[in-house]
């Protein structure tokens, strides 16, 4: 008779123990941030907050994914081989370029020279000073049809790693296109 119930509380015992203790060793991970968490992006994500509306600008085109840039006061090598790999990127979307528009950001002072010296058409906005403290020298940003800016690529110095960085950005954004109802 001792043995039914000694045998059941084992039995109780192995169940407790084989649900139980996965979901506690999964809590410590998380909780101790043991776990890296897969991210295929490879920009990074910026603050959701940030919008052009939220910079006090308005959106140079709207409806339209857009791959930003700010030009430089004096633009020199790695400021032209960065508007080369941004209107390369652009062409390499293929189908998909008729939603998204490269705009260079000008301020007065932008060295717009640079522009007309590489035979690139880009489209211009002016930027205000809010705008233009927010990004970093050479700094790409990719901005959603709605105006939210939601990816930032920092500057690389030299061509192959500009280039790499320009196959990031057609990666980042095709994933984007491709999951987006807007725009």
């Amino acid at each position: 008779m001792n043995s039914q119930p000694k045998r059941s509380q084992k039995t109780l015992i192995l169940l407790l123990v084989v649900f139980i203790v996965p979901v506690a060793l999964a809590k410590l991970v998380l909780s101790f941030d043991l776990y890296q968490g897969g991210a295929t992006n490879k920009g990074a994500l910026l603050d959701s907050n940030l919008s052009y509306q939220s910079l006090n600008m308005d959106n140079p085109t709207p409806h339209l994914w857009q791959i930003v840039y700010l030009l430089p006061e004096q633009c020199d090598q790695q400021c032209a081989d960065r508007l080369y790999v941004l209107n390369q990127s652009y062409i390499a979307l293929g189908r998909e370029r008729k939603r998204v528009k490269p705009i260079i950001l000008v301020q007065p002072n932008s060295d717009k020279n640079a522009l007309s010296q590489l035979n690139i058409e880009f489209n211009t906005a002016e930027v205000n000073n809010q705008f233009a403290s927010l990004l970093q020298q050479d700094q790409v940003i990719i901005v959603d049809p709605l105006g939210s800016l939601i990816m930032q690529y920092d500057p690389v110095d030299g061509r192959e790693a500009n280039i790499a960085q320009g196959k990031a950005i057609i990666a980042d954004l095709r994933k984007m296109l491709k999951l987006s109802r807007v725009g």
